[in-house]
């Protein structure tokens, strides 16, 4: 039985690994940590997990947290690498469900993510943990940086194009919506139902932070630079994301359904939607599914991809549960057999 650790055990993304690990047969939660929250009942503060989790919360502590075969770090920016090091050298596994590990030049991190990375030696060790391009190197990982929820569902919509080559990669586009739940279980003003209900905005047109993490995805599939313009929505949703990508055909395609349809053929959690459908979220919602729908309009150069997922899950907690299963040698779908909610 794998004895698991969670550090940062009341956000949304903390209690969706609860109940994934909850329902798993190989595991066993052993620590769950949040400081607000120590000596209190897991199950008083939610009580949807009373009678699955009997914990209690504690301060996270190195020492505890040592007697775990695993760690997940499902915490703020910033938290997982002053722990990690500590955990990595009593030969405990770290997932990081964070921005800490993911980008590898820790100049360019520290310039997206606003202060200094305290152990950028680590960041060459950490394995990405999109399994559907790294599975092998998460196999044999000790340190495991999940994808964003972002980055996550434009790299597996991009994915077979750029393999082949049949897509510019010097002109692509990401125009992604998010549910409200990806900003995080906190006290918000612009997160409110109040004010995020009948309405619909994009932000950090600019520049978001995600933006490093999705370019350096897509150039190390491709060999290349790559020139990705993304550009973020919230929308009046609790989960769930929907990438529309956009970018010219660079190469002979002619037929965009079989390539998708055969990229994806081995994967468990990557299904491909018959020609000229329309994913949904709803039909991901608290599942481990992506679902991606390819279209060329009219016939034209411009390929447009439909990529959808559960941010909460395969875009956080599921994906981090995925990772575990490979790192451990089980089924890689041990424990994410769920079907989506539904309404």
């Amino acid at each position: 039985m794998i004895r698991a650790g969670i550090v940062g055990g009341t956000g949304y993304t903390g209690v969706e690994l609860l109940r994934i690990l909850a329902l798993h047969p190989d595991v066993e939660v052993a620590v769950v940590t949040s400081r607000a929250d120590a000596g209190r009942r897991v199950d008083a503060v939610y009580p949807s997990l009373r009678g699955a989790v009997d914990a209690v919360f504690c301060k996270p502590d190195a020492a505890t947290l040592a007697q775990c075969d695993v760690v997940f770090f499902a915490t703020p920016n910033g938290t997982a690498m002053l722990m990690a090091e500590e955990l990595l050298r009593q030969e405990v596994k770290v997932i990081d469900l964070s921005a800490d590990f993911r980008i590898r030049d820790h100049h360019l991190w520290s310039q997206w993510y606003g202060m200094e990375h305290v152990c950028p030696e680590l960041l060459a060790e950490a394995v990405y943990g999109l399994p559907e391009i790294n599975r092998e190197a998460v196999r044999s990982a000790s340190l495991v940086a999940c994808p964003g929820c972002y980055p996550t569902a434009v790299q597996l919509g991009f994915l077979p194009l750029i393999e082949k080559g049949l897509i510019d990669a010097g002109h692509l586009i990401a125009d992604v919506k998010s549910g409200v739940s990806g900003a995080g279980r906190k006290a918000q003003l612009s997160v409110l139902m109040s004010e995020t209900g009948e309405s619909f905005k994009a932000y950090a047109a600019a520049g978001h932070r995600h933006l490093p993490e999705i370019v350096q995805g897509l150039q190390g599939i491709a060999g290349q630079a790559v020139d990705l313009t993304f550009v973020p929505h919230l929308t009046p949703m609790i989960r769930g994301i929907h990438a529309t990508l956009y970018g010219r055909l660079a190469g002979d395609a002619d037929d965009l359904q079989a390539l998708y349809a055969q990229r994806y053929a081995g994967e468990r959690f990557v299904q491909v939607l018959p020609a000229a459908a329309h994913p949904d979220t709803r039909d991901v919602k608290g599942s481990n599914q992506c679902q991606i729908a390819v279209h060329r309009p009219q016939g034209g150069q411009t390929v447009v991809v439909l990529s959808v997922i559960d941010n909460l899950v395969k875009g956080a907690a599921g994906q981090a549960v995925q990772n575990m299963n490979l790192m451990f040698a089980l089924p890689e779908e041990q424990g994410l057999q769920s079907i989506t909610l539904y309404p």
